[in-house]
Formats: structure tokens, C-alpha cells, sequence
């Protein structure tokens, strides 16, 4: 399949190219890091160091973008035993993900910050591209520097503050007020680093749902696009709040992890979840999908008893790929924003999220019947055959 395995410029030659945008069979040049070039029929000098990799029959598209997973672990709820293990590289690459935003969860005591940045630079140096979000479920939330606005400014990989929960029991039982001042935090920290400066929600199965982000924008100046809520398919309450505030502009983030599939009864199917709220209004452009990867998916009884526990899965987001396609009849083209193009839109990443001269050389190469063939981030081969051949740094020491 491919020719040349050290060279600073790699061709894919006849690939279906979606960029996400069906560009019909393209050839696409790498120099380094970056797209350099896209067109049919290629050609390069014959003196320059060049990597062939033919890609006739194969669909070439935008590396994922997974924007929830818990790369130092989680979990906990069930006691010190049930705290989830951290992501490894190879796990995360043959999902087809080539960038993770890394987040706390539950526990912001023994899982922290200082943590989670060292873990996303650790993974950056090991081949993909990482943020992070500042913060845990509670509020006042965990920072690095003491506060969520200098954290967006003065550390490069911080693009928002989250995971906070909110509807949940879990949650610190935040007030409206104190919702206000954080968003208004991870605005203005945004606005001057430059970042998206979200505010990351988890939601529970809480009868409240997403009452307070209504409230918010409709009593302040806060845009809805300042909040990302996530987890929104977990039940039929939640899921119809969603719909009613992707269809009033903000985003809404479909966990592939949560799923009847799970355990999770009263969830709704992801795939399914993203057609009907197509189907119901919702833009296309405000709908992404993340995993939970490595986070714990814990089931509790009526009286907020655990029950079942189970470690989030990255390899969700591509079966839900497959099925928003195969079972939904969602065109490709479409089906891949939302775990490319509209997450990088939604967090301000340029540089991800498509194809084209000038962006990061991330791609996840398909079968036309969407099964994973290779990955390739920031123009480095990580998956071939779909097996990685990139592995973490003690991986395969430790067995």
C-alpha cells in the first residue's frame, strides 16, 4: 500500500476525499505537519523524498475530534476500587481519534488538574493533539492558576471550563448565580486568549435539564453559544430540552457512550438521537458527538444508589459514525461534522476538523463500508490495517 516509509512530503493518491464536503476521488499532499496540496492527478518531483500511500477505494476523512474523554481516568462513585484507568495512546488512535479535550469529572480530588495537563502533554508528545478543559463537577471549580479566567490566558492547552455538572446529584447544586459568573469567567478569559472559552455542562437524569441555560440567556447577555451541554441523550426530558436550545443557536453534545446498548434504558440511541434532532430543527452545525472515553458510565437505582458501573468506550464514536450512516441514511458528508468540522467550530480549533490547504494533517482513512483502515495525525501513520503501530510510551512494556 505505500512506498517510502521516511519522507517529509507524503501523497494520498485516489482516495474519496471528504473534507467533509464530498470532493469526489482526490489525490491530497503532505508537507510535515500540514496539507499542502489537493487535486486530482498529483505530481511531484521525482527527486524529492516522497511517501506513496495509495488510497484507490478507500474514503480519506478529517482525523475525529473527540471532545470528552477522561485521559487521567474517573469514575470513583462505587469507592476507591471503581476509579476508571487513564486513556493510552493506541486506544485513542484506533478509535480514529487524532485530538482529545481532556476533562475531570466526578472526582476533583484525587484525579486534578495539575494531572490532567501534565497527561494531555504527555499524549501530544506521543503523536496527537490535546486541550483540556479547566474544572471538575463542582463549583467553585478546580483551576490550575486559581482562577478559570487566567487559566484560559496563561495555559496554552486550557480552550474552557467543564466538566460541571449541573441537574444531577452528583453536582455541588450549583445556583443559577454561581452558573452566571462562571460562564462570564470563561468568557471574557476566552475573549482575551483567544480561545472558545465554553463552559462544559454535564447533565444528569435531573428533572431540571437544561432550565438554567434558558434562564441564563434570557436574563443576561450570554450568548446560548457559550455553553456546550453534554450527555443530552440520556433521557427523553433531557433529549426534547436539547433539541429546544439547539434549535434556539447553543450546541448540543450527544454522548456516544450513552446508550441503551449500555445499560442505559431510558437513553437514547446516539445515532438516532442526532437524525431526530435533525429531523426537529436542530442545525446540523450545532450538534457534536463525544464519547466519555475512559469516564465511568455508572447506573443508579431510584434512590440514587449504585447499581452497575461500566468504563466509557472511544470505539462508540465510530459505530454511531456507522450507524448515523447505515441505519439513519444520514449522507457521509454530513454525518462526519459532527465529529469533526462542528466540534472545531464549537471550540475554536483551527487547523481541525477538515481537509484543506493549510489544516493539520489528521485523517481517518474508511472502507466504504466505514470500517477503520488507517490514521494518520499531524502526518504521522498511527493506524495501518486497522491495528496501531504507534504505541504509548510504556505500552507494550507493560503487556
Amino acid at each position: 500500500m505505500m512506498q517510502d516509509q521516511q519522507a517529509y512530503f507524503v501523497l494520498f493518491q485516489g482516495a474519496r476525499v471528504f473534507s467533509p464536503q464530498d470532493l469526489g476521488t482526490q489525490d491530497v499532499l503532505v508537507a510535515g505537519e500540514r496539507v499542502a496540496a489537493i487535486g486530482t492527478h498529483l505530481e511531484l518531483p521525482s527527486s524529492w523524498p516522497v511517501r506513496v500511500v495509495d488510497l484507490k477505494g478507500y474514503y480519506l476523512l478529517p482525523g475525529l475530534i473527540d471532545a470528552h474523554v477522561h485521559i487521567i481516568g474517573g469514575g470513583g462513585e462505587g469507592g476507591f476500587a471503581t476509579r476508571t484507568p487513564e486513556a493510552y495512546l493506541s486506544a485513542i488512535t484506533s478509535a480514529g481519534v487524532t485530538t482529545v479535550v481532556g476533562v475531570l469529572g466526578t472526582d476533583g480530588i484525587t484525579r486534578h488538574m495539575a494531572g490532567l495537563l501534565a497527561k494531555a502533554r504527555g499524549l501530544e508528545a506521543e503523536g496527537i493533539s490535546t486541550f483540556i478543559y479547566t474544572g471538575a463537577y463542582e463549583v467553585p471549580t478546580r483551576t490550575i492558576t486559581g482562577s478559570v479566567r487566567s487559566d484560559l490566558i496563561l495555559i496554552d492547552k486550557v480552550i474552557g471550563t467543564g466538566e460541571i455538572a449541573i441537574s444531577d446529584h452528583r453536582s455541588a447544586q450549583p445556583l443559577l448565580e454561581d452558573i452566571k459568573k462562571l460562564a462570564a469567567e470563561a468568557r471574557v478569559g476566552g475573549m482575551l486568549a483567544g480561545k472558545a472559552g465554553v463552559v462544559h455542562l454535564h447533565l444528569g437524569d435531573g428533572s431540571s435539564g437544561l432550565a438554567m441555560l434558558f434562564q441564563i440567556v434570557e436574563e443576561t447577555e450570554l450568548p446560548a453559544g457559550q455553553f456546550l451541554p453534554t450527555h443530552v441523550n440520556r433521557n427523553p426530558w433531557l433529549f426534547a430540552d436539547a433539541i429546544a436550545w439547539g434549535k434556539k443557536g447553543g450546541a448540543v453534545d450527544v454522548t456516544s457512550g450513552v446508550s441503551p446498548a449500555g445499560g442505559m434504558a431510558r437513553a437514547i440511541k446516539p445515532s438516532r438521537a442526532i437524525k431526530q434532532a435533525i429531523v426537529e430543527g436542530v442545525p446540523l452545525t450545532n450538534i457534536t458527538m463525544s464519547s466519555d472515553g475512559f469516564g465511568s458510565a455508572p447506573v443508579f437505582g431510584p434512590n440514587g444508589e449504585l447499581v452497575g458501573l461500566t468504563v466509557g468506550k472511544q470505539d462508540s464514536l465510530i459505530q454511531e459514525l456507522r450507524d448515523l450512516v447505515q441505519q439513519e441514511g444520514l449522507p457521509l458528508e454530513q454525518a462526519v461534522q459532527v465529529v469533526t468540522s462542528n466540534v472545531a467550530r464549537v471550540l475554536k480549533l483551527p487547523r481541525k476538523g477538515v481537509i484543506q490547504i493549510g489544516s493539520d494533517a489528521d485523517f481517518a482513512v474508511f472502507t466504504p463500508e466505514l470500517e477503520l483502515e488507517q490514521v494518520w495525525a499531524r502526518g504521522r501513520l498511527m493506524v495501518d490495517a486497522g491495528k496501531p503501530v504507534v504505541f504509548g510510551t510504556f505500552e507494550q512494556s507493560l503487556g
